[in-house]
């Protein structure tokens, strides 16, 4: 199918030197969730920027239901929903006051307005609370009432600027179910995240970018192949560690980059089944007796400190208050 988001050699730099988008080219399906994955800084906001019209790109061209975001940016907002990192509603105003106020921003007469508040209330089930000030909204009632906002007017895509940013995880699951009922109408979403296992759990497609440009594209499972072969995950008891080391070193054997746990020991099997026979046999022969041992495709940590040459860290709730100012 024609993708509903064409973007084709995208360039935007700041302050005449800083490039946040350096060719970048993607194309996003209909109906489908396409993440994207990247460190700080490496363009997913401007990216989401530019698509929103907020920003100009400096070259290349973007197209969102077939409309380019330049030459015809009203087509464009008239076809999209944008939830950015901080919900953007009016904390005075009940929920419906602000859904219906945003309806009518949308060009909505009166009566359809509060006809489609209605409706989206009850779909993120915020009837109960619907005549309640926002200000006594709970963070995750706020975030979906703000998803909401982006859906009054029945945008053909939705723009998700890390929409689960600072939320409880019982608020991130609600969301995460709000985000596939919308899928499951036909809505397509872009969602940029800083939670891998939030785009494994979503998205259909996975882009990772970094210094604005793409480094690979595909399935989870796809970009996980491509890293690399499937690896052999043991557990040993602390004090065998250094034993452990030094029968497997000859296969590969190491401890995870950056794992503190005692005992934990990683290592590449090419051979799938074999190598993890191998290895066992090898501790046998050294007399260790593993707690436990697995075979097991990379993680999406591992493909993203593969492909961006980073580490991906949970960020804090201290950087996700920097981010939203």
């Amino acid at each position: 199918m024609d993708a509903i988001v064409e973007v084709d050699g995208l360039v935007k730099q700041f302050n005449g030197s800083v490039r946040a988008l350096d060719g970048l080219t993607l194309a996003v399906p209909p109906g489908s969730v396409y993440g994207l994955l990247g460190p700080n800084g490496a363009g997913k906001t401007t990216l989401v920027r530019v698509l929103a019209t907020l920003l100009q790109p400096d070259a290349g061209s973007a197209r969102v239901a077939g409309i380019d975001v330049c030459q015809d940016p009203a087509g464009v907002r008239a076809r999209i929903g944008l939830a950015g990192q901080a919900a953007a509603v009016d904390e005075l105003l009940t929920g419906r006051e602000n859904l219906e106020m945003i309806g009518r921003l949308y060009g909505l007469p009166r009566r359809q307005a509060r006809h489609r508040a209605d409706q989206i209330l009850e779909r993120i089930r915020l009837t109960d609370a619907a005549d309640r000030q926002v200000r006594t909204y709970s963070g995750g009632m706020r975030r979906r009432l703000d998803l909401a906002a982006s859906l009054a007017g029945r945008p053909s895509v939705l723009l998700l600027d890390e929409p689960t940013a600072g939320l409880d995880p019982a608020s991130r699951l609600d969301l995460w179910e709000l985000i596939g009922d919308l899928v499951g109408t036909g809505t397509t979403v872009l969602l940029t995240t800083q939670y891998l296992e939030e785009a494994e759990r979503l998205a259909d497609r996975i882009a990772v970018i970094d210094h604005g440009r793409l480094q690979s594209q595909g399935t989870s499972d796809q970009l996980k192949d491509r890293v690399g072969d499937a690896i052999v995950e043991l557990r040993i008891p602390a004090a065998d560690q250094s034993r452990t080391l030094a029968a497997l070193r000859p296969i590969g054997a190491a401890r995870p980059a950056g794992d503190q746990r005692p005992g934990q020991i990683v290592l590449p099997a090419p051979a799938g089944a074999r190598t993890l026979r191998e290895a066992l046999g090898r501790l046998e022969a050294a007399g260790i007796t593993p707690v436990d041992a697995a075979l097991r495709k990379p993680t999406l940590d591992e493909v993203f400190l593969t492909l961006t040459g980073q580490r991906h860290d949970r960020p804090t709730d201290r950087d996700r208050e920097e981010a939203v100012r």
